[in-house]
């Protein structure tokens, strides 16, 4: 058993594919419409879809253009070899940084938060250069 993908849904599924890939240097390994459920779809991940790491799947239901997060998500964690330049270089695409990097609570491990444009959090974990992924550097 692997982990395959994690599942959000968006209220505009351009906004949220510039986010993910021009913001936080994804790709869109496929997209796929459904016109009879009225939804579409946008799965985007890191090295080009590099069977051994998750996806993000957007789920775009046509005409709905907000969600209620709720109280039960918490974030997706991405690691990155720099959480400082990781920061920098979000802000400097337009993203919004709401947690600047720095140590954990009672603890040393680098950390930083940004919000996608739906609200969703996503942290960012200072990791080695080999054990962040090849996701945004």
């Amino acid at each position: 058993m692997r982990f395959l993908h994690t599942m959000l849904r968006v209220g505009n599924l351009q906004r949220s594919i510039d986010f993910y890939t021009k913001v936080l240097g994804m790709q869109v390994l496929r997209t796929s419409e459904n016109p009879e459920y009225k939804y579409s779809l946008a799965f985007l991940g890191f090295g080009g879809g590099n069977p051994g790491q998750a996806e993000i799947e957007l789920t775009y239901n046509w005409g709905t253009e907000s969600y209620d997060l709720g109280t039960a998500y918490g974030h997706i964690a991405l690691g990155v070899p720099d959480a400082y330049a990781a920061c920098d270089k979000i802000k400097a695409a337009g993203g919004n940084v709401t947690r600047e990097a720095g140590p954990v609570k009672g603890g040393t491990t680098v950390i930083a938060f940004v919000t996608d444009p739906d609200g969703y959090k996503i942290e960012l974990i200072q990791r080695a250069e080999q054990a962040a992924g090849g996701g945004l550097r």
